[in-house]
């Protein structure tokens, strides 16, 4: 049978999408500049309001001595199961649950992958085998029924064969001889015959990640991402020559990746300082020229006196990868909390972690290890939540459930416990 519209809408819930953003562009400009004055400004234009920002302490007594007893009960009853809820989602973090929240009241989640991925491996500069690697067996591991994989072609060779070789290995339905900013759009507009992307996921050049923040929304996305970044926490015990390695085997992603280095100790900051343009001048023209790049720029040595003003300096930049070289290893494994991947000891590096000791190499920057993790089976995994009741529960749930709608301004919402509760033979 057939699908027939029996009404159709003339607007979708992105009609005006391009003119909202626009104006919201322009108002967090304006606000970049203005700061705390602009935002004032802003609220006498369009709330009417010119008092106090912050909310007091005695205002907010005051609201608690003088609000009602039934909005209050209310309040603390949605409060109750939802707090009841989040618990109950915690205590079972990554699997499907069930809870009755109260008498005749239950709620769960389902955890459901997304029908189609679309990863993007760079091969531009490089030849990202591993982006491959970690982008498409993370998705067959979540589930994901249908990956698809863009890879910048060489002229009359197309995807590089071990890309290829790769993504067919780890389990990619189709491979396209796409890059750049028309992958990104084939693969969230289902072109080429193929369904449309659910969530884009890989790394990219400036481009790609800029068509994937402008397209998030239309489809899911793994993480906003710049360049490449790594930090080295390290102290007086740190090998030196070990620490510059480190740090310029990043900086050859290319010439805008940042390389940090958190020290107690001068004289291994001296030394570092003096090793890494010795080690990059050995390097062949294409890193040495990244990496000179990339270390001139955007290279920093903070020198700290203490472990912890060294943790602190790390939890602000957030780095994209961590490494750990001191002498307290546990210590700042289980203070540091601000990074997309962490590597602990003299023994490990970032390219294990890129390449291939198990943890994924797709990870936030620009400080947004501040809020999120890397990429992982959860990226490619709804948390769908759901919930049933008895008729006998509406008594309670959906008086509360309208007498807060009203409270809020919403009698439609209101009518649609009270419907029930008529139904049902219950009074609000």
């Amino acid at each position: 049978m057939a699908i027939k519209y029996l009404k159709k809408s003339p607007k979708t819930s992105s009609t005006d999408d391009t003119k909202t953003r626009e104006i919201v562009e322009n108002i967090l400009k304006e606000i970049e500049k203005s700061k705390e004055e602009g935002c004032k400004e802003l609220g006498k234009k369009f709330d009417k309001y010119e008092g106090e920002i912050i909310v007091s302490k005695e205002k907010i007594d005051e609201i608690k001595k003088n609000l009602d007893q039934k909005t209050k009960d209310d309040i603390q009853f949605s409060h109750d199961r939802v707090r009841k809820f989040a618990e109950a989602q915690l205590k079972n973090y990554g699997q499907d649950f069930e809870v009755e929240l109260s008498d005749g009241l239950f709620a769960g989640q389902k955890l459901i992958p997304v029908n189609t991925a679309g990863c993007y491996v760079p091969a531009g500069r490089y030849a990202h085998i591993a982006s491959a690697v970690m982008s498409v067996t993370t998705a067959k591991v979540a589930g994901v029924k249908n990956i698809l994989v863009c890879s910048s072609p060489k002229p009359n060779i197309g995807v590089h064969p071990s890309i290829v070789y790769t993504a067919d290995l780890c389990g990619a339905d189709v491979i396209m001889n796409l890059g750049g900013v028309q992958a990104i759009a084939a693969m969230t507009n289902g072109l080429f015959g193929n369904a449309p992307a659910d969530i884009l996921v890989g790394p990219g050049n400036q481009f790609v990640a800029e068509a994937k923040r402008i397209l998030f929304g239309k489809v899911g996305i793994d993480l906003f991402a710049g360049p490449t970044e790594i930090a080295v926490i390290a102290d007086e015990t740190a090998d030196s020559e070990i620490v510059a390695v480190d740090l310029v085997g990043q900086a050859e992603h290319g010439y805008n990746s940042p390389a940090w280095l958190f020290t107690t100790s001068r004289k291994l900051a001296d030394e570092v300082i003096k090793r890494v343009p010795e080690l990059i001048a050995d390097l062949p023209e294409l890193p040495r020229q990244s990496a000179g790049d990339a270390w001139r720029d955007f290279g920093e040595v903070i020198l700290c006196d203490t472990d912890e003003e060294m943790a602190k300096i790390s939890d602000e930049y957030a780095p994209e990868h961590l490494e750990v070289q001191t002498k307290n290893l546990k210590w700042f494994h289980d203070k540091l909390k601000n990074y997309g991947s962490l590597f602990i000891g003299e023994e490990t590096t970032v390219a294990y972690g890129d390449k291939c000791s198990g943890t994924n190499h797709i990870l936030p920057t620009k400080g947004a290890g501040r809020y999120t993790g890397g990429l992982f089976v959860g990226k490619f995994i709804k948390t769908l939540s759901f919930q049933r009741m008895t008729k006998e529960s509406t008594k309670e749930v959906g008086a509360a459930a309208a007498r807060i709608s009203r409270y809020e301004g919403m009698e439609a919402h209101a009518r649609t416990g009270d419907a029930r509760l008529r139904k049902y033979g219950f009074s609000n």
